[in-house]
């Protein structure tokens, strides 16, 4: 059982607990793209047997999500598991439609973003939550992120909460642009609902729940590998040239660098990479 099953991860799991499942279903090797934090929900996207091979096409896709920012609390992770840290009242012109939409657009295009401190980046060595933790303080450098577009859903005045759709580059820490995005209002918040909708071209009406994972949703619904690369062009190989190219033996080929599905007798054997005129191995299903 060798391609990519969506998943829509439900609160309370995690990432692991997920993958762990599906490789005692499968008894195969299983993987993820990205992970969730528990609080979260939404698409997640399974690796699985062969699959795993495509993580290096699949960990820079851009994401989207639908985001409730609760203002007027300042939590210390950021999200709705934190210790409050700050509170304040929101003046209701905070939450005028227009001046929403104002504030969102300002988040729109390429800028310089702080993670935050509950987040598993590495400085020195050491992932950030573990200073959290120990209330160390250190330098978080910002990175650089795109916000692709954001649009207002809906605001909610009397619990004081903002719901938007936010698509997004790789590396883009929803709590931290929910702090931001409170800020520029005026105000404090956290990110307390999360829900991720599209990770590149996995959208959420393609996943099935963890309750539903067993040996025949996951048959059903599995996105081969071929299935996955459909878009890309196909090299046909003789006998003689499949049996070198499965061999490791770089086969010359006169056309465009690229990724290619490779088949022999229109039975597709896996993926190839040409690279100045040579086809070389990728990923072999046999």
């Amino acid at each position: 059982m060798n391609g990519i099953l969506i998943i829509n991860k439900l609160k309370g799991y995690t990432s692991h607990d997920i993958v762990a499942k599906a490789k005692k279903i499968t008894g195969e090797k299983v993987g993820h793209t990205g992970t969730l934090d528990p609080l979260a929900t939404g698409v997640l996207p399974l690796l699985i047997g062969k699959g795993t091979l495509c993580s290096k096409y699949l960990m820079d896709h851009d994401k989207t999500y639908k985001v409730i920012l609760k203002l007027g609390i300042k939590k210390n992770t950021g999200d709705g598991e934190g210790e409050i840290l700050q509170e304040e009242n929101v003046n209701e012109n905070l939450l005028e439609e227009q001046k929403v939409k104002n504030v969102l657009n300002n988040f729109l295009g390429e800028q310089e973003q702080i993670p935050p401190i509950y987040s598993a980046i590495k400085v020195n060595g050491k992932k950030l939550y573990e200073y959290a933790r120990k209330g160390q303080e250190v330098e978080i450098k910002p990175r650089k992120i795109t916000i692709y577009y954001i649009q207002l859903l809906k605001i909610d005045k009397e619990n004081k909460e903002i719901e938007f759709e936010v698509s997004c580059s790789k590396g883009t820490y929803i709590r931290s642009l929910c702090e931001d995005i409170a800020k520029k209002l005026g105000t404090v918040g956290y990110m307390k609902e999360l829900q991720r909708i599209r990770v590149g071209i996995f959208k959420i009406d393609q996943a099935i729940s963890v309750e539903e994972l067993d040996e025949n949703t996951i048959q059903e619904n599995i996105i081969t590998i071929e299935e996955l690369f459909k878009d890309l062009e196909n090299i046909e190989l003789n006998e003689r040239k499949l049996q070198m190219f499965l061999n490791g033996v770089k086969l010359s080929f006169k056309i465009k660098d690229g990724i290619y599905k490779i088949y022999n007798n229109q039975k597709f054997i896996g993926i190839g990479v040409v690279k100045d005129n040579l086809l070389k191995r990728d990923i072999i299903l046999e």
